[in-house]
């Protein structure tokens, strides 16, 4: 080797060395910025910002402020407060914010399943810790006159489905992704004893998500002809699995809108298909589930106070005696989309805090038995003691997860705001209860549209606090056999 050769060979050395020391296992983001990164330190994210920098400088626009660099005075955006815009660039920018408010879609109807407004129901709402013992007693004393009669005992039907076998085997899952499986697969469960899992149906998967309880069921019937999703989700989601079936026969349509503004009639996917519908949905949110139950069964606001309008939905006939039959619908009122049919229902429940009397659909229910706004309101409320303690107990055993802590939280949560008026476990069994009730004049409300309808447990405490299902089938289906009939 000549001197030259070993020269060059040696700077080649010193330069890889610096930068590996440079930019390697220090430029990692976290202890240093990465190469071409923004140099601000994010302290909630406990590392440096990944936006990529312009030439000649060390901070991206958003964190130019932060330096000695910046020049121009950056402002929050009027549109969304949560990112910055240069105050002189501001008109230009507010053109193409990606937070500007777009066109409407043709499916967005505005309050159509919210229910009425009566100014008469409005109420001046007490939370729990306001009220005294007397009051309270008053309270536990009509809601248990109310459930006389009712079964509060729920049968349990944990099932699996076949579907979701492999995943549920999977020894790289963690705890929390093996708790979610086994509520899809249980979900799967029991739509295949109610024949809810059939060809020639579109499947409205509401409070949607990453899309994947949706994603199983297209699984469970990869060879089913003729099925296809409607996923509703009113906010932008991260990692959604409808990607996985882009090259799938089956249809996966995802609507970002608000189920309160949903109009399914209109909905391009349902026009063209013409098939009958089935809603299901994984913990969907207090009164996310009676807007679902109205984006299904209604379609304008009615005064409740007058007579019953003619029914809207038609139940799904079949010739023969089985639903793997091409159901054979009226073509009346499939010009306008008017008609909807709906082949049934399966809605995992949680968050009976968060419902609303204006959405509830079981406000017929209530009057029956006597109570109105003001209980609804204070039995909502009480209806979080049934997981807040549990919660209490679990929390110093296992770490919770994000979807439970969202699901299982509410600002009158907390056993203590009683100050030892009534016991832990007395309080949990006063909050089951009061989600019965709720439950109930949902049930009511099914019925009522001409549906058997059930609710049951469907996994175990330990992995889901919220574990009630509600489902329903069209009552014109009684002729099944009685073991795959609702409990």
């Amino acid at each position: 080797m000549s001197f030259m050769s070993l020269i060059l060979k040696c700077l080649a050395e010193v330069r890889s060395h610096h930068q590996y020391t440079m930019e390697g296992p220090t430029a990692d983001g976290v202890s240093a910025p990465l190469p071409g990164r923004c140099a601000f330190y994010v302290v909630k994210k406990k590392r440096y910002c990944k936006m990529i920098v312009g030439r000649g400088k060390t901070l991206c626009g958003e964190h130019a402020n932060a330096g000695e660099e910046s020049e121009k005075k950056r402002i929050p955006c009027p549109l969304d407060p949560k990112h910055t815009v240069f105050e002189d660039n501001l008109a230009k920018h507010l053109k193409k914010c990606n937070s500007k408010e777009k066109p409407k879609p043709i499916y967005y109807v505005k309050d159509i399943n919210a229910g009425c407004e009566n100014e008469d129901e409005c109420i001046e709402e007490i939370s729990i810790a306001d009220r005294s013992k007397e009051e309270l007693d008053e309270l536990i004393v009509k809601l248990k006159t109310a459930l006389q009669g009712l079964n509060t005992k729920l049968v349990e039907k944990t099932l699996s489905h076949s579907a979701l076998y492999e995943p549920l085997n999977d020894p790289k899952n963690g705890d929390s992704a093996f708790k979610h499986l086994k509520q899809q697969a249980s979900i799967l469960g029991n739509m295949e004893v109610l024949e809810l899992l059939s060809p020639n149906r579109c499947y409205i998967e509401f409070g949607a998500g990453k899309g994947k309880l949706s994603h199983w069921i297209h699984i469970a019937l990869k060879a089913a002809e003729n099925v296809h999703f409607l996923l509703v989700e009113r906010s932008s989601t991260r990692f959604k699995v409808d990607g996985k079936h882009k090259n799938a026969d089956s249809t996966f349509d995802r609507l970002q809108v608000d189920i309160q503004h949903l109009d399914l009639r209109k909905v391009p996917l349902l026009r063209e298909k013409r098939l009958p519908v089935i809603g299901v949905g994984k913990h969907l949110c207090g009164a996310a589930t009676d807007l679902a139950l109205r984006c299904l069964f209604e379609h304008n606001c009615i005064d409740e106070d007058d007579d019953p309008p003619t029914k809207r939905v038609k139940l799904n006939h079949t010739e023969g005696a089985g639903d793997d039959m091409k159901p054979v619908p009226s073509t009346e009122g499939r010009e306008t989309g008017e008609e909807l049919i709906v082949s049934g229902l399966a809605i995992a429940l949680c968050c009976h805090h968060r419902c609303d009397w204006r959405h509830y659909v079981g406000k017929e229910f209530f009057r029956e038995k006597g109570l109105g706004p003001e209980e609804f309101a204070a039995f909502q409320r009480m209806s979080s003691w049934a997981t807040c303690g549990m919660r209490k107990f679990s929390s110093k055993i296992t770490e919770k997860t994000g979807e439970e802590e969202e699901h299982e939280m509410s600002e009158e949560a907390v056993p203590d705001t009683l100050n030892g008026l009534m016991s832990v476990e007395d309080r949990e069994q006063i909050g089951r209860l009061c989600k019965h009730l709720i439950d109930h004049g949902r049930v009511h409300y099914l019925q009522q549209k001409g549906f058997k309808t059930s609710l049951r447990y469907y996994t175990s405490r330990d992995v889901s606090l919220e574990n009630v299902l509600l489902t329903a089938i069209p009552t014109a289906n009684q002729n099944r056999d009685e073991s795959k009939q609702l409990s």
